[in-house]
C-alpha cells in the first residue's frame, strides 16, 4: 500500500490529534504517503483533501479537539453517496483509510470497506459507548474534566448548603456519569442503566444533612430526566435549594489525559501497520491492557457493558 487518508468523524474527542500525529508519522516512516481528509465524511465528499507531512502534525499531541475538523453528512449516509465517496478517495490514490470516530463513523467506515477501499476503525469518542473495547479515545479526558466540575461546585454548594444536578453527556452510555461521579464523590448517580428514584435520593439528601453535610451533588446522564424537573422536585421535598449545572461541551474539551495520549498514539500507530499488511474492516480496541482487533461489525453490534460493581460501589460509599 501506498497511499492512506485519515478523517475524524462525529463528536471530537481528546486525544484525537495524538492519534493523527502517531498515524502520519508511522506512515511516513514507512515509505507511505498519508492524505489528510478534513471535516469528516462531508470533507470527503467535498474531495477536501491535501497531503500530510511530518510538519502537519508537529506540536499538536497536547492539544485538544481534531486538526482534521468533524462534521456530520447527510449526502454520505445513503449508498449513492457511499459510492462517490470511495470513487473520491480512488481519484486521490488513496488505498486505504483510518476512520477516528464513533459507531456511526465505523458503519461508514463499513460501507467503504465492501466499496473497496481497506478501512481501520479507531474508537474516539468521550461515551465510552462503544462495547468491543474496554475505553475509548478522550473518555479518560472528559472524566477528569467531569470529576474536577463536580469538586468546584462542592466547594461552592457547601458554602450555600445547596444541592446540585450536575447533567453530563454519554446519551444512552451512563460511563463517563459513574465514573466521575464515583471519582469526583458525588452522592447520587443517575444512568440510563438503572431506574431512579426520587425518593431515594430524598433519603439521601436528608440524611445528609442531618449528620451535617452541607451539600449533596447528584450527576445525570443527559436524556435520563430533565434536570430541572428533577431539581424541582428535590427542592420542594427536602426544602434545600438545589441548582442545575449542566456541563455541555466542555466536557469534550482540554488537553488529553495521559492515558488518552498512549491509548490514541498506540492505536494510531497500529492502523497505519494494519493497513499496510492489507487488511481490511478492522475495528482496533484495547482490552485488559492490549491492543484488539475486531470486524467493524462486532465492534458496532457489540453493547457496552455497565460496570454494576463500581456503581454499587458508588452507592455504597455515598452513604
Amino acid at each position: 500500500m501506498n497511499t492512506i487518508g485519515i478523517l475524524t468523524s462525529g463528536g471530537d474527542a481528546p486525544g484525537m490529534n495524538s492519534t493523527i500525529r502517531a498515524a502520519v508519522r508511522t506512515a511516513l516512516n514507512n515509505g507511505m504517503r498519508i492524505k489528510g481528509i478534513r471535516n469528516g465524511y462531508d470533507g470527503l465528499m467535498k474531495g477536501d483533501i491535501y497531503e500530510m507531512n511530518v510538519s502537519s502534525v508537529a506540536d499538536i499531541i497536547h492539544k485538544g479537539g481534531t486538526i482534521l475538523g468533524t462534521a456530520r453528512s447527510t449526502e454520505f449516509t445513503n449508498e449513492e453517496g457511499q459510492k462517490r465517496g470511495a470513487q473520491i478517495l480512488s481519484d486521490y490514490g488513496i488505498e486505504g483509510l483510518i476512520v477516528i470516530g464513533g459507531d456511526g463513523s465505523f458503519k461508514g467506515a463499513k460501507a467503504l470497506s465492501d466499496l473497496g477501499i481497506k478501512t481501520i476503525g479507531i474508537p474516539g469518542t468521550i461515551d465510552n459507548d462503544m462495547g468491543y473495547t474496554d475505553f475509548t479515545i478522550g473518555f479518560f479526558t472528559a472524566m477528569e474534566t467531569v470529576s474536577d466540575a463536580i469538586g468546584k461546585l462542592r466547594d461552592t454548594s457547601s458554602s450555600h448548603g445547596r444541592a446540585v444536578v450536575i447533567e453530563v453527556m454519554g446519551r444512552h452510555c451512563g460511563d463517563l456519569g459513574l465514573y466521575s461521579g464515583l471519582a469526583g464523590g458525588a452522592e447520587s448517580i443517575i444512568v440510563p442503566e438503572h431506574e431512579f428514584s426520587i425518593e431515594d435520593i430524598v433519603e439521601k439528601m436528608e440524611h445528609g444533612r442531618k449528620r451535617g453535610k452541607l451539600h449533596h451533588l447528584i450527576t445525570l446522564a443527559e436524556g435520563v430526566g430533565d434536570p430541572y424537573s428533577i431539581a424541582k422536585e428535590l427542592e420542594e421535598k427536602t426544602g434545600i435549594e438545589t441548582k442545575v449545572t449542566i456541563l455541555g461541551h466542555v466536557q469534550r474539551g482540554g488537553s488529553p489525559s495521559v492515558v488518552d495520549r498512549l491509548v490514541g498514539s498506540t492505536m494510531g500507530a497500529h492502523a497505519v501497520e494494519l493497513l499496510s499488511e492489507e487488511k481490511t474492516n478492522l475495528a482496533i480496541g484495547y482490552v485488559n491492557g492490549k491492543l484488539i482487533e475486531v470486524s467493524i461489525d462486532e465492534a458496532v453490534n457489540t453493547k457496552s457493558q455497565f460496570d454494576e460493581h463500581l456503581y454499587e460501589l458508588a452507592n455504597n460509599l455515598s452513604k
